[in-house]
């Protein structure tokens, strides 16, 4: 049960909402899809759903906007939060993990997570390496950026010093150190991209889930999660993924008793 002391608040369809649009906006328009323009409408008709207090449509209709490609942390958040109202803390949890994924900084985000963890009776994540926490604390797009900008300075201190042989001393010191903020950044660049696209979380979203020693079901049981339980994903035959929980035990369950970080296809 939800506690009343702890307001949940949606976000609407104001300015920093659109601007969360414009990037998905834009790419439709260059692939020529035209169902973009109306996603800040459905994001409204969405919120509207919640308001009235009808969560489980209200999710639905989130979700649709997330199926069509238009990921954002406003949708991710509300998502979360209408998972949350019609008791679905698994699928909660996966929403705002998405929504923190996309806006890393935003507090209401990792309040909202973190009040859902305790629901779950948990409270805490999967087991995280601590510079994965770290680099976590920028998107992939930011680290993309900030490597970008200090390679792009230190290429062009470097071509003026070819260009002015006589500011060779003059840019020495500057080339050091955007050099070496280079190479920093370029490792925390390959981190980002290894976090994204190589570590794979999901949440558990049946009330519980058996986990087995190997991918049959005939196996026997080795342990059980409940709805909510965060899990580090190893490997996958068929539909069956080999998972970690936070207590690092291993083992083996459908596909279908989770949902992946990101994508919230039921």
């Amino acid at each position: 049960m939800i506690n009343r002391d702890f307001q949940i608040k949606i976000r609407r369809g104001g300015f920093s909402v659109l601007f969360a649009f414009f990037f998905s906006a834009l790419f439709a328009f260059v692939t020529a899809g035209a169902h973009a323009e109306n996603i800040p409408s459905e994001f409204n008709e969405a919120n509207k759903l919640y308001e009235q207090g009808k969560y489980s449509d209200a999710a639905a209709r989130y979700e649709t906007i997330l199926q069509t490609g238009s990921a954002s942390a406003p949708v991710s958040f509300n998502l979360g939060n209408a998972f949350l109202k019609s008791g679905r803390v698994g699928r909660a949890i996966a929403a705002y993990r998405s929504a923190e994924k996309l806006s890393p900084r935003d507090p209401d985000a990792r309040a909202n997570l973190q009040f859902a963890r305790n629901q779950a009776g948990g409270g805490a994540s999967a087991p995280t390496l601590r510079w994965s926490n770290w680099i976590g604390r920028l998107t992939l797009n930011e680290w993309t950026i900030l490597t970008t900008i200090a390679a792009s300075v230190w290429f062009l201190l470097l071509a003026v010093r070819q260009w002015r042989p006589n500011l060779k001393n003059s840019f020495r010191g500057l080339l050091v150190v955007f050099g070496i903020l280079g190479a920093f950044l370029v490792a925390c660049f390959a981190a980002a991209i290894h976090k994204e696209f190589f570590i794979h979380s999901s949440v558990v979203i049946v009330p519980e889930a058996v986990v087995r020693p190997g991918p049959f079901d005939e196996s026997p049981s080795a342990f059980t999660l409940r709805d909510g339980a965060e899990v580090t994903v190893l490997d996958q035959k068929e539909s069956w993924l080999q998972i970690a929980d936070a207590s690092q035990r291993t083992g083996w369950l459908p596909g279908k008793n989770v949902m992946t970080i990101g994508n919230q296809k039921r």
